[in-house]
């Protein structure tokens, strides 16, 4: 009878290859032909346990606040579709979670004043799942909607908070 602390022989493969380790639960599968720091998976290896950050995930693109707000006044605000449309795809492709761009933009045509929610929610979110406190909540949309349909004055505020907490989250992860 052999102790279950003790090292097992390694079963033989064909061609006299040793077999590759067999990943641990809760850690991320190798890329082909890379290694990759661990991440949280699920118990089959193959899915992101929800909440938890995803390594190697893309990182979205930093976006100057000015510029946003310059391209939405020339282009008479068709380019806040093109901003919600990436943001909440780039949001998306990073954390597995989300609305996703093009449900984004749907909303952003029809029902444009549940944006500021959606968008503050989701980026307060990918602080959350690190671990940290969220700059911003769905609540900060209440300045869009409070102030800012007559006087744009809460949309700009709204727009200068949510796009900063989400650009310093991209330069967290070493976005340019």
């Amino acid at each position: 009878m052999s102790d279950v602390n003790e090292p097992q022989p390694e079963e033989p493969t064909p061609g006299g290859v040793p077999a590759a380790p067999t990943p641990e639960p809760g850690s991320a599968p190798p890329a082909h032909g890379e290694q990759t720091p661990p991440a949280a998976y699920d118990a089959s290896g193959t899915a992101p346990v929800a909440g938890a950050p995803v390594v190697g995930a893309p990182v979205g693109q930093v976006r100057e606040t000015g510029t946003c707000i310059l391209l939405t006044v020339v282009t008479l605000g068709f380019y806040s579709w093109y901003w919600y449309f990436k943001t909440h795809e780039e949001m998306r492709q990073h954390s597995g979670q989300g609305i996703g761009g093009a449900v984004a933009l749907i909303l952003a045509i029809f029902v444009g004043v549940v944006m500021p929610f959606f968008s503050s929610h989701e980026v307060g979110q990918l602080y959350e799942r690190r671990g940290q406190e969220r700059p911003v909540t769905a609540m900060t949309g209440l300045w869009a909607l409070l102030l800012g349909w007559l006087l744009f004055i809460g949309l700009i505020v709204w727009f200068v908070r949510t796009n900063r907490a989400l650009n310093d989250y991209w330069r967290s992860l070493g976005a340019a």
